[in-house]
């Protein structure tokens, strides 16, 4: 492997540093270079280019707003045996302490960071882009993304919608039922949800849905900090509801109460705000569903009784 890195990253050294790390998807390894440090995942997945280009292309779209630092991608590569690795810079992480309010602000920048440039080309009387083949510069007006993206292994549906109601229940909602239909054929998560899209827009009447750039899985084990400030990796991004973002950071704990409020002081909650959170909660427990088994098919179900109230 180290001999393969060598070649695609045209350096001479590459040895160990010692920091590995990794979660339940991927491992991963630092390395020294000439060129530097980096740091590189590694998948033995067939499907591991797809799910490492999604993250790669995420990566390079959170970076470009300059809001809030993600380690630097550098590239994908294929290994010989199956799967790929992603490289990309190295920063010296440690546990998320001192920059949690700062990491409320930065993630509120990172939603607002579109809206800003609706405001900008509005007041400039601009053209108004529509989503695929964007510049830095241009206003995105529809949900998806210009590639797919992973949330853990299962690829996600991102074409390009103009409604956000749609595509939520289409895209994220309905693919991770059709998984467990095909995997389980659970008859109670199939009636539920059909009794629950009829609801769905009830939820949205009042309020205006603008697309925000978001990571997209923020859990406490994709958040830390260096010296500098607060950082966020392994993102699985796409264009959608701000709201989204704070569904999985308040499943697992992590986030300390200086970090919603500091995010709430740029973005408070809207009407509605505790239902549609757990509407997105929904994606996250179905979509563990899928990954690790039926230990989350009561909370899935749950959230689903509890919406049709």
């Amino acid at each position: 492997m180290e001999s393969l890195l060598k070649k695609e990253l045209g350096s001479s050294l590459m040895k160990p540093s010692g920091h590995s790390g990794g979660g339940c998807i991927s491992q991963g390894q630092s390395y020294d270079t000439d060129k530097g440090r980096v740091f590189v995942k590694i998948n033995h997945k067939p499907e591991a280019r797809r799910m490492f280009l999604g993250e790669m292309a995420s990566l390079e779209a959170i970076h470009r707003t300059g809001t809030v630092l993600v380690p630097k991608p550098i590239k994908v590569i294929d290994q010989p045996d199956g799967g790929a690795m992603l490289v990309m810079e190295h920063l010296d992480m440690r546990s998320l302490n001192r920059y949690s309010a700062k990491l409320g602000e930065q993630m509120a920048d990172l939603h607002l960071h579109n809206q800003g440039l609706r405001h900008k080309l509005s007041k400039e009387g601009g053209t108004i882009g529509k989503g695929p083949g964007q510049s830095d510069l241009q206003y995105v007006d529809k949900f998806g993304f210009h590639t797919v993206t992973c949330c853990g292994y299962i690829p996600q549906v991102n074409d390009w919608q103009e409604d956000w109601v749609s595509f939520y229940t289409r895209q994220r909602i309905q693919t991770q039922i059709d998984l467990i239909e095909k995997s389980s054929g659970d008859r109670e998560a199939r009636e539920l949800w059909s009794q629950l899209q009829l609801k769905i827009p009830q939820l949205f009447a009042d309020i205006e849905v603008v697309p925000a750039l978001l990571h997209g899985d923020l859990w406490g084990g994709n958040v830390a900090e260096v010296e500098s400030g607060p950082v966020i990796f392994d993102p699985a991004s796409f264009y959608g509801h701000s709201e989204f973002e704070l569904a999985i950071a308040g499943m697992f704990g992590g986030f300390g109460g200086s970090f919603y409020s500091a995010f709430h002081d740029k973005i408070p909650k809207a009407p509605g705000f505790d239902k549609r959170l757990k509407l997105y909660q929904l994606f996250h427990y179905l979509n563990h569903w899928n990954h690790f088994g039926s230990g989350y098919r009561g909370s899935s179900l749950s959230i689903m009784r509890g919406l049709l109230k």
